[in-house]
């Protein structure tokens, strides 16, 4: 069973699964966040939706590149979670399945090329903090 994180599922409403693969990228005692300006300010973890036909590591090298500019290395897959919620950018309710991972920032190309990101070294102890949902959260603390 994968844990839920995040709000109840409501009653009535009809929900769409989006698989998607996010990362934990660590260098020292900081972690690499995206700050999305829209349609909330926020920060997430680097990552995103899994298109058809892609596999969950190349969404993740895929994602993680357009929201923060970094190339990654050995990524590790450390589990998953779910949340239910409503993403406006989409008109869209969501079952999101959350798959995570640890990876190495290996490079870094530039700024992202995903309009309305910027890329954040933060502390991991703030990370924890400053993360928009639960499930991002919970996996950062066990790195603590």
């Amino acid at each position: 069973m994968i844990r839920r994180y995040g709000e109840a599922v409501r009653p009535g409403v009809k929900y769409r699964r989006r698989p998607g693969a996010y990362a934990i990228l660590r260098l020292g005692g900081s972690v690499l966040l995206t700050h999305q300006a829209e349609p909330i300010p926020e920060f997430q973890l680097p990552g995103g939706g899994i298109d058809p036909g892609e596999t969950p590591v190349t969404a993740l090298h895929r994602e993680v590149f357009e929201e923060t500019g970094w190339r990654i290395a050995a990524p590790r897959r450390l589990g998953a979670f779910r949340r239910f919620t409503y993403m406006p950018e989409y008109d869209l309710w969501a079952e999101k399945l959350c798959h995570i991972y640890l990876a190495r920032p290996s490079l870094r190309h530039g700024p992202p090329t995903e309009p309305g990101h910027t890329a954040i070294w933060m502390p991991l102890d703030l990370a924890v903090e400053r993360l928009a949902n639960e499930g991002d959260s919970a996996f950062v603390r066990r790195l603590l």
